[in-house]
């Protein structure tokens, strides 16, 4: 994790303190499960509820004083409850296996980490929103190998990538449910040693899901589903990054990041104004997107269990969530910012003379009897003629003076297909089936 990419809520959930605190609430909820059982006293569950609520404190540095004699985290920590609560405590993780307090709080860091991620997805929806109704029909050029095509609007545009990141929330909401399985089968996952109705409690106060069958650990196939994700969502944060890394080059600038009061571009060349953010989120996408691959590697453990899953996770659990988390935000900022400049739309679409209406004057001489081979030819001779001038001379009264086209189309009828309206007709449509109004 770099500071520099990481926000207070999400960093949190990572910490050492916050993760002991999941791993006590796991083991409490076990005995407390015991007792009622009758496997072990009630008295011991009493005795870490009663300790916790007096002393919520974790001593991180005096359990890894402790990890550093035994290598081994659970039993570390495990020691150092012992130490605090006392005798009872010698009751605690009856029956259970380090797997298991790891899996079921890998599950809750996951699940509370992908709400946080939900959230964040929220806020730029309603950015999102926003900024399409607010440029709904503003004109501007749609491209296709980034050449000019036909025109679209601004508002079209931030549509697309509303759909795109609604489709991101409904599986980040589906890859949270598929990860929160909960796992207290002991070792190898027989429940020889503790009974299942232990599980079931602990899930219960947890807010997750029991996991039908697990081995020594939860199958990582959820994990691997859940991390790519991950990087799917950070690969729709890098399409619209791109967009606006090209709507802010020189000779486009349609759009462009806000330029803040005191910011400087280049520290050799003062009139740079770079769009440094959204080239920020394509780096940090990248990197989320590098985290699945690893976690797709980890399903295939040997047998009922290694532990070649477990560096992987400490690394890419927090990495994945926080970076992710930071690039939402940063992205939800862009946009809620961002300079739009119609003039500059409208300018760069009337650049080529015409040549964005090409398809409307095709069609129209097909359906005025002429082949669709003569038609496409008759239209491309005369669009070369405007794409070789730069844009200087116009297709419209070059296809007025085409005896051809003439011959098929009146000057009112070619003149007609260069209506700009004509190509946002359907709007309100789209609208209706992106935002549901």
């Amino acid at each position: 994790m770099v500071p520099r990419y990481a926000r207070p809520q999400m960093t949190a959930l990572w910490e050492p303190e916050a993760r002991f605190k999941i791993w006590f609430e796991i083991e409490a909820h076990a005995t407390e499960k015991l007792g009622e059982l009758g496997v072990v006293p009630e008295s011991a569950a009493k005795a870490l509820w009663d300790w916790w609520a007096t002393n919520p404190a974790i001593d991180v540095p005096a359990i890894d004083a402790i990890e550093a004699v035994t290598k081994h985290d659970v039993i570390a920590f495990l020691t150092w409850v012992a130490e605090q609560v006392g005798d009872e405590a010698r009751f605690m993780h009856q029956g259970m296996t380090s797997s298991d307090v790891l899996d079921t709080c890998l599950a809750v860091q996951l699940s509370r980490a992908a709400d946080i991620l939900i959230e964040d997805l929220d806020k730029l929806l309603e950015v999102i929103k926003r900024r399409a109704y607010e440029h709904k029909l503003t004109p501007t050029i749609g491209r296709s190998h980034g050449i000019h095509a036909e025109p679209v609007t601004f508002g079209l545009k931030m549509a697309e990538a509303y759909a795109e990141f609604s489709r991101c929330r409904a599986r980040l909401v589906a890859a949270r449910e598929e990860v929160a399985t909960c796992a207290i089968s002991g070792a190898v996952g027989t429940f020889a040693n503790i009974d299942p109705r232990v599980e079931e409690h602990v899930a219960e106060k947890l807010g997750l899901a029991i996991e039908p069958v697990s081995t020594q650990v939860i199958p990582r196939d959820r994990h691997a589903m859940f991390f790519a994700t991950l990087g799917v969502i950070a690969s729709s944060i890098e399409r619209l990054a791109v967009e606006v890394r090209h709507l802010q080059r020189t000779e486009v600038l349609e759009a462009e990041e806000y330029f803040s009061p005191g910011q400087k571009g280049s520290s050799a060349m003062p009139h740079k104004r770079n769009p440094v953010l959204t080239e920020n989120l394509t780096g940090l996408a990248r990197m989320v997107r590098s985290y699945a691959l690893p976690a797709m590697e980890n399903v295939a453990l040997w047998h009922e269990r290694d532990i070649s899953h477990s560096s992987v996770e400490r690394y890419i659990g927090p990495d994945a969530t926080i970076t992710l988390d930071f690039a939402l935000g940063r992205l939800t900022g862009v946009i809620d910012k961002l300079l739009v400049y119609p003039e500059r739309m409208m300018k760069n679409l009337d650049k080529m003379g015409g040549l964005v209406h090409s398809q409307r004057v095709l069609l129209a001489l097909t359906q005025a009897g002429v082949s669709r081979e003569d038609s496409y030819r008759y239209v491309q001779r005369n669009a070369m003629k405007v794409w070789e001038s730069d844009g200087r001379l116009s297709l419209m009264e070059l296809l007025k003076a085409d005896p051809d086209v003439a011959a098929a189309l009146t000057a009112d009828q070619i003149e007609e297909k260069f209506n700009l309206d004509y190509h946002f007709r359907q709007v309100d449509t789209i609208f209706a089936r992106v935002f549901g109004e």
